[in-house]
């Protein structure tokens, strides 16, 4: 009798794995190797994921960049402006995507919030490169900034009061001894940001659309190729899959040395 619950729980949750892992299996089981091979010399693949490299790491360069200084302030204050700036911050994880590409438009768009000012300044950011990077930007920053603030609020507070005691300015302590610190956590969410901009999908086919050779990503040449050559989207499919066990793996791995630590 007592063994009944843990066959339950045994059972349900190899129901769960089989359910999340039967897609990516039948995927990986409707391209042969040769296929495959083939399909990644299309033309179509080789510039989508030029694209898709491209802006992806312009995106996270701005991510981190901008985004650690803020993980870093979150991480030590606690005041209700921190608590709004969070949630703020964190907003586009709980929004469909084609809302926050559509939320850009409005912003950026001819009739947007900023359409005007934009226009006179002869300055056009929808369905251009610049808009896939900031659609990047938007939906993948929440990753980053939360897992940075999480690597940072890990950081003993005496070990910046020593580096500050020894004459380092603040900018200093942080460079040389937070940042290092909490370089795994900042790895592993710098990988999470590069995974949601590459993967990035609704917000960018709206904001940026899907222009091939200037906005189309490989996310959206799958969309297209989908309609019209479905052994070429499975392939294209693949090489994402495969790009994404490989960051899983390299956060897994990160959390394994941070555990050791």
């Amino acid at each position: 009798m007592s063994q009944y619950p843990k066959w339950i729980w045994c059972g349900v949750g190899t129901l769960f794995v089989v359910l999340l892992s039967l897609p990516l299996v039948s995927l990986g089981l409707s391209s042969s190797p040769s296929a495959l091979f083939s399909s990644i010399q299309h033309p179509v693949f080789l510039t989508a994921l030029g694209i898709s490299l491209k802006t992806t790491l312009l995106s996270l360069l701005v991510v981190v960049l901008m985004g650690t200084p803020l993980a870093w302030w979150l991480s030590r204050e606690r005041g209700q402006v921190a608590k709004i700036v969070g949630v703020l911050v964190d907003v586009p994880i709980v929004i469909p995507p084609a809302v926050v590409g559509v939320a850009m438009l409005m912003a950026f768009g001819r009739n947007g919030v900023f359409g005007g000012w934009l226009e006179s300044a002869s300055i056009t950011i929808p369905f251009t490169s610049f808009a896939v990077v900031l659609a990047q930007i938007v939906v993948s920053a929440p990753f980053y900034v939360q897992a940075a603030t999480n690597a940072f609020r890990k950081v003993d507070l005496d070990t910046m009061i020593v580096a500050r005691t020894l004459g380092a300015t603040e900018i200093e302590a942080l460079r040389k001894v937070a940042i290092p610190l909490a370089f795994p956590g900042l790895v592993a969410g710098a990988s999470l940001a590069f995974a949601r901009s590459l993967g990035e999908f609704g917000a960018t086919l709206i904001f940026a659309g899907n222009m091939p050779g200037v906005t189309q990503t490989l996310p959206l040449a799958i969309y297209m190729t989908l309609e019209s050559d479905l052994e070429l989207a499975v392939a294209f499919s693949l090489v994402l899959v495969a790009i994404g066990f490989l960051l899983l793996g390299a956060i897994r791995g990160l959390s394994g040395m941070r555990t050791e630590a």
